[in-house]
């Protein structure tokens, strides 16, 4: 008996499996004649076959899942069934702990777990809040000045600004900064690269140069014992992690940074300016925030973390998660074989009616009660669940969170236009220019 099951998770019947349904074929045609992207034919799926369903996109056979118990089974109960392969970042990152697997992911996890909680995230709070106050002020010289910004542009800036200081001890500066747009140059162009490694590492060669670059001044500088003003930071603790671990050489060291760089910004940054977007479509959850307590409350801050739940909703950093069946399974009642390639979709459970009412409507008090959201586990997983789940959730909530309590106050973001789809890569982004002015609150 699988003695693993939770409330509303039964251990599946031996012998009852049944063949997961499967989505028509010419449904598969008619999404490939569209040339549609690739959450529309999902969401098809899910709509006509159901949480759990089966679709070919070639000769093999893949499995959508977005009801939450195969959720749960898939990435919390059982990921020794259901494997990560090859990352579709990995030309960037490497081997670090996003894309590692097996022994070598557990190690590299447990090396960087202890920064990302408790004591580890108090040491990064101070320079949150600097990465903030920074912003804060250049803010400020936009509204007095009346200029145009990019707020998509902003909020990466503040979001990098932010791990540079927890990775190097050092604010961010303009040159590393135009440096490092080359992690998110090469984050975009993903999805479009040639398929043979070879040539896509051709298409990005100068970009990936110039992180090579960043990466090794900043090891050296903390191999030279050279602190920033804020103290030592993770590079440091990857170095020390070598005196243990040999295998921690310059490479992978190279590697766990990109990809605490890549995932430490890029994501933060997106889900912010979905944020400001959605309160310029929705005022009334800016003043509801701002509403519930005073500046620096705990109240307030709960408020204002639910503006930013409710945006991941909508918006989950991880849109899509990619398993592999490793063994023959049952999936809550349904037959896996091995071999099945499996995508674990977060941006449709977030939005599936049964489990959220009203589910495309940008409601933050859905967050600010238990029963404003569903309680069934799985149902909610922007960062992941599970083993894998991603490492950062603590530093992104609180980087947000930072910022916002900052900011809302002070401004209101007019948008000259609103991007009116998302573009679907690695992260859901704006398909379109975020380009803005900063006025004083009303009233």
């Amino acid at each position: 008996m699988d003695t693993e099951a939770g409330p509303g998770l039964l251990p599946d019947a031996p012998g009852t499996e049944r063949p997961v349904p499967e989505a028509e074929p010419g449904l598969v045609q008619r999404w490939r004649s569209r040339g549609g992207e690739l959450v529309e034919l999902l969401s098809e799926v899910r709509e006509r076959t159901g949480g759990i369903a089966a679709f070919r996109l070639g000769p093999a056979r893949t499995v959508l899942v977005t009801d939450p118990q195969a959720v749960q089974h898939v990435l919390a109960r059982h990921p020794e069934r259901y494997v990560k392969r090859s990352h579709r970042a990995r030309l960037l990152i490497g081997d670090g702990v996003l894309a590692a697997t097996g022994t070598a992911w557990e190690r590299q996890r447990r090396v960087l777990q202890a920064q990302f909680t408790g004591t580890g995230m108090r040491r990064y709070e101070q320079r949150i809040s600097e990465a903030a106050r920074t912003t804060a002020r250049r803010w400020e010289t936009y509204a007095r000045t009346g200029q145009t910004l990019d707020v998509g542009q902003e909020m990466r800036r503040f979001a990098l600004d932010a791990i540079w200081r927890s990775l190097t001890g050092h604010p961010l500066d303009d040159g590393t900064e135009r440096e490092l747009a080359a992690v998110a140059a090469v984050a975009a162009a993903l999805p479009t690269l040639p398929a043979d490694a070879g040539d896509a590492r051709d298409a990005v060669a100068a970009d990936l140069a110039r992180i090579d670059a960043v990466a090794r001044h900043a090891v050296d500088a903390a191999r030279s014992g050279a602190a920033g003003p804020d103290g030592p930071g993770l590079v440091h603790t990857l170095i020390d992690a070598a005196a243990e671990h040999p295998e921690y050489d310059d490479r992978l060291i190279r590697d766990e940074l990109v990809t605490l760089l890549t995932a430490g910004h890029e994501t933060t940054a997106t889900t912010l300016t979905w944020l400001w977007l959605l309160l310029d479509q929705y005022p009334a959850a800016r003043e509801q925030a701002l509403a519930a307590g005073g500046e620096g409350s705990k109240r307030r801050r709960q408020a204002v973390q639910a503006l930013v739940h409710e945006t991941l909703r909508l918006y989950p950093s991880a849109w899509i998660l990619p398993r592999h069946a490793a063994a023959d399974d049952t999936l809550t009642g349904y037959s896996v074989e091995a071999g099945t390639d499996i995508l674990v979709c977060p941006y449709l459970t977030h939005r599936d009616p049964e489990l959220w009412p009203d589910p495309e409507r940008f409601e933050p008090r859905r967050f600010r009660t238990r029963q404003g959201r569903p309680s069934r586990p799985g149902a909610y997983f922007p960062f992941g669940i599970g083993p894998r789940a991603c490492l950062g959730l603590q530093f992104a909530l609180r980087e947000s969170t930072t910022l916002l309590e900052h900011l809302l106050p002070a401004h209101t973001v007019a948008f000259s236009a609103i991007p009116t789809k998302a573009e679907y890569g690695i992260t859901v982004r704006p398909d379109g220019p975020t380009t803005a002015t900063l006025r004083p609150p009303l009233g």
